[in-house]
C-alpha cells in the first residue's frame, strides 16, 4: 500500500503582514467610511464610493492581491483579501470588492492568462482601471449554475438576460457565462457597448445594488471555452463564497463590539443594561458564535490558499455556519440598541440589510449543508 501524506494542518492565525494590511484598510475606511458618510452615500444614487475605491486601489492595492505581480497585481492569496474582507464588512464599506477584485479576477485567472483578451482586463482590474462582475444572479452557488440565460452566435454576439448580477450598475467589464455555438463558453463586454442595458433594482442592502442586464447582440470577447469556462465561473463562485464568510465574520463583530459597548453605557435602574444577567448570557452566546465563525472563516481562506482538495468542504462549511451567526449579531444588535437600533439615523439597520443579502449570496446557508453532506457522503435521514 503507497502511503498517503498527510494534510496540512490548518493555519488559522494571522500572519506579521496580515496584520499590517488590516491595519492599513481599518485606518482608511476609519478616516473615509466612517457610518455617517455610508448613510450618507446611500442618498446619492452612485452604484460604490468612487473615492473610497480609488484609495483602496491606488493607495494600499488591495484589488490586486489575487493577481500575480506580472499582471500589475500584489501577488498575494486568498488569505489577504479575507483580511480586507473583514474589514470592509466591519464598514459596510459601498465598495465592489467582492465582485470585481474577488469573482471577475477569479474568474480571469482561470482563463489562459497568456492571451492579451485575459491579461488585459486582468491589468485593468488589478491597478483599479476598471470595475469587473461576474454576470451571474447574486444567490447563484458554487455548483449551481444551471443553463446560461444568455446565448452567443458564431460572431460573439450576446443576447439574453441575467438578473440580480451584484454591483453591475456600477461595472465598466462584465464576464458573462453564455451558451456559444459550440457549447459553454465565457465572454468579456464592455457595459459601455452597444446592446447591453443595465436595469438597477432596489435591493435590501443598499450598499451593494443589484440590477439586470440585458443583451441584445451585444460584442462578446471569447476568454475560454468547453470546460475551462465552466470550471473557471465554478472557481470564482467557490473563491467568492468561501471569502465571503470573512465579510460575514467582520460584520458580525462590529455588531458585537458597538452592542457591548452601548449596553455598558446605556442606565436603567441605576446601572449599566450590560450588567443584567440575562443580557450578559445573550453576548456570551453571540461571542461564542463569533469565535467559531472566525475559525470557520481563517479555514476557508487558508484552504482556498493552499487550493487542496479539503477546499470545497472548508468553503460549505463555512458559509453553512457564517451567515447565520452575522444575521443573528445584526439582529441582537438591534433588539439591544432598544428605540434608538430601530432608527435610520443609527447604522445597525446597515449591517442587518448586508448580513441579510449575504446569507442569500452565492448560496444560502441551507444550500451549502447539502452541498457538505454531498461532498463528506453523509447521507440524508
Amino acid at each position: 500500500m503507497t502511503p498517503t501524506t498527510p494534510a496540512a494542518e490548518p493555519d488559522l492565525l494571522y500572519s506579521e503582514d496580515e496584520d499590517a494590511l488590516r491595519a492599513a484598510v481599518r485606518a482608511l475606511l476609519a478616516d473615509r467610511c466612517g457610518p455617517a458618510t455610508v448613510l450618507a452615500a446611500l442618498e446619492t444614487g452612485r452604484p460604490y464610493d468612487p473615492e473610497l475605491w480609488r484609495s483602496l486601489t491606488s493607495e494600499i492595492g488591495a484589488a490586486g492581491l489575487l493577481v500575480p505581480e506580472k499582471f500589475g497585481g500584489q501577488g498575494a492569496g486568498p488569505r489577504e483579501a479575507a483580511v480586507v474582507l473583514e474589514e470592509l464588512g466591519r464598514a459596510v464599506a459601498p465598495v465592489p470588492y467582492l465582485t470585481s477584485a474577488v469573482l471577475a479576477v477569479t474568474a480571469l485567472l482561470g482563463c489562459d492568462t497568456d492571451r492579451t483578451e485575459v491579461a488585459g482586463p486582468l491589468a485593468d482590474l488589478a491597478e483599479g482601471r476598471t470595475v469587473g462582475a461576474l454576470a451571474v444572479p447574486l444567490p447563484t452557488a458554487p455548483g449551481g449554475t444551471g443553463p446560461a440565460t444568455v446565448r452567443a452566435d458564431a460572431d460573439g454576439a450576446l443576447t439574453g438576460r441575467v438578473t440580480s448580477v451584484a454591483d453591475a450598475a456600477g461595472a465598466g467589464l462584465l464576464l458573462v457565462p453564455a451558451e456559444g455555438p459550440d457549447g459553454p463558453a465565457l465572454y468579456a463586454v464592455d457595459t459601455a457597448a452597444d446592446g447591453v442595458c443595465t436595469e438597477p433594482v432596489t435591493p435590501l442592502d443598499l450598499t451593494r445594488p443589484l440590477a439586470h442586464v440585458v443583451f441584445e447582440g451585444a460584442p462578446g470577447r471569447p476568454l475560454a471555452r468547453g470546460e475551462r469556462a465552466r470550471a473557471a465561473v465554478e472557481r470564482a463562485l467557490r473563491t467568492g463564497a468561501g471569502l465571503l464568510a470573512s465579510e460575514q465574520l467582520g460584520l458580525a463583530e462590529w455588531c458585537l463590539t458597538e452592542t457591548v459597548r452601548y449596553t455598558g453605557e446605556r442606565t436603567q435602574f441605576g446601572r449599566p443594561i450590560g450588567s443584567f444577567q440575562a443580557l450578559k448570557h445573550r453576548m456570551a452566546a453571540l461571542w461564542l458564535d463569533v469565535a467559531s465563525a472566525r475559525a470557520a472563516a481563517r479555514n476557508a481562506a487558508d484552504a482556498l490558499a493552499g487550493d487542496g482538495p479539503d477546499a470545497p468542504v472548508a468553503v460549505a462549511v463555512a458559509q453553512a455556519y457564517c451567515a447565520p451567526v452575522a444575521v443573528r449579531a445584526a439582529e441582537e444588535c438591534i433588539q439591544l440598541h432598544a428605540g434608538i437600533g430601530m432608527t435610520w439615523e443609527h447604522p445597525a439597520h446597515l449591517y442587518l440589510k448586508r448580513a441579510k443579502t449575504d446569507e442569500l449570496a452565492l448560496g444560502t446557508p441551507g444550500r451549502h449543508r447539502d452541498a457538505l453532506a454531498t461532498l463528506v457522503d453523509l447521507a440524508a435521514p
